[in-house]
């Protein structure tokens, strides 16, 4: 049970949050494929534009931590979101002295969330070398949370500790996401989950929902692109699971997804269809959604559709202001 205290501490860091964010990010993957130089240039022009954060995954190209810096040390407001670091990378100690770094260097703009599903045994890096799976998600995930908190400090930390989220899909890790964090950052999800997060987190905590957008007239060409978005991630069996729990069925997770699960997912069309998409996430209990635009070539910065919703989804933009 979450004490008055923590319940407190909850509701206090995820009012911040919702203040300093807004209402809409952006989520990304393709930074890893870019040099630094590139990512500092493309960081700065989105903190020009008036996002309020920037959410990355950690993939196959930089750890998280070495793209959090770079990102915070190009940017003077964005607050920079880790979606997810994965727990199954990296120790808890290595993770909570840099969390302590970061949010020390960079004060009120560095966002952990934390996240890594079930492995069956071990999983294997490149070079054949067994990285130990470490039990069930829960009692992983508790475990290392217990395992950062215990991390004593030997240098300068941040006078506010960062925010931190989990990646909750399922009842028992939202719960404990709302027990132990600020809330939840789900990923590959529709509506319909954000609806059941919001209930089992509660009115308080805060609900930061991915959302993936193509922007594409040519509805064709735009449903194409999000199906080949979409396949992939059916091969992970806590998808999978998440879907059916949603109602979706054979006929929708099949190696080639049905249109209504590829529709939940993935907001399609022009400008409207997308903020359309983010008032119903938001009606349905998202404090935040950070968009994911998609283009046919993953590793590209979609830099074009970033100005676009900038300019169509930031009230303070002045392209917006001059609309």
């Amino acid at each position: 049970m979450v004490d008055e205290a923590s319940d407190g501490r909850v509701a206090r860091g995820a009012a911040r949050l919702r203040r300093v964010m807004g209402p809409v990010g952006l989520w990304t993957f393709a930074l890893d494929a870019q040099p630094a130089s590139l990512v500092r240039e493309t960081a700065a022009e989105l903190d020009e534009l008036g996002w309020g954060a920037l959410w990355f995954g950690e993939g196959f190209g930089r750890d998280t931590v070495s793209q959090a810096w770079l990102l915070l040390s190009a940017t003077r407001r964005l607050t920079v979101a880790s979606g997810i670091a994965n727990v199954m990378l990296r120790d808890p100690i290595a993770l909570a002295g840099a969390e302590r770094a970061l949010g020390e260097a960079f004060p009120e703009r560095y966002l952990l969330g934390l996240g890594g599903h079930r492995v069956e045994g071990a999983i294997h890096r490149s070079d054949d070398s067994p990285v130990p799976a470490r039990g069930r998600p829960l009692a992983l995930m508790r475990g290392y949370l217990d395992a950062m908190d215990a991390v004593p400090a030997h240098g300068p930390v941040p006078l506010s500790p960062p925010p931190r989220l989990l990646a909750a899909l399922g009842p028992r890790m939202l719960a404990l996401a709302g027990e132990r964090t600020l809330g939840a950052h789900p990923y590959f999800v529709p509506v319909e989950h954000t609806v059941r997060a919001r209930a089992a987190l509660g009115a308080e905590a805060f609900l930061g929902v991915e959302q993936a957008v193509v922007l594409d007239r040519d509805r064709a060409r735009a449903r194409e692109l999000a199906t080949a978005h979409v396949a992939p991630y059916l091969a992970a069996p806590h998808h999978q699971r998440n879907l059916r729990a949603l109602g979706f069925t054979d006929t929708d997770l099949g190696t080639t997804p049905s249109r209504r699960l590829v529709d939940a997912l993935v907001a399609q069309g022009d400008l409207e269809a997308v903020e359309e998409r983010v008032r119903t996430q938001l009606a349905a209990g998202a404090d935040h959604v950070c968009l994911q635009v998609l283009t046919p070539d993953p590793t590209a910065l979609p830099s074009a559709g970033w100005r676009d919703l900038a300019a169509a989804l930031i009230p303070r933009h002045p392209a917006h202001a001059r609309g």
